[in-house]
């Protein structure tokens, strides 16, 4: 296999910590999926060196693949738990709806926070 060049290795380090973003996961999570010891960006680069190694890109996508279809699974398998609790917590949720007054959903990235807030501030 050939060698990662140093603009490969960037722009595949700039995908991975895009696509953990957009997971909602840390290079700490990644870190733990790919059984290493640090979560640095150097010690990643090199596991992933060492699947490329092995396998070239396709063995860095299939192992990115199995973790987000294993992250996937858990959260569907939480979203489910949760499901069958929102049934019995019904009134416990009913009674804190008051403190829910500002509609807030915290997954929204910064600028989808700043339009919604402009956006509220011109209807108001």
């Amino acid at each position: 296999m050939n060698k990662l060049s140093s603009q490969e290795e960037k722009e595949l380090i700039a995908f991975v910590k895009d696509w953990l973003r957009c997971h909602g996961y840390s290079q700490k999570d990644l870190a733990a999926q790919l059984k290493i010891k640090s979560s640095r960006t150097s010690e990643i680069i090199k596991k992933l060196r060492d699947l490329h190694n092995k396998g070239g890109i396709i063995n860095i996508a299939k192992n990115l693949i199995k973790i987000e279809q294993n992250w996937l699974s858990t959260k569907n398998n939480n979203n489910n738990k949760e499901n069958n609790n929102e049934e019995s917590s019904y009134s416990e949720e009913k009674n804190t709806q008051g403190y829910n007054q500002l509609n807030f959903n915290y997954k929204l990235d910064l600028d989808e926070l700043m339009d919604q807030m402009e956006k509220d501030h011109k209807i108001n």
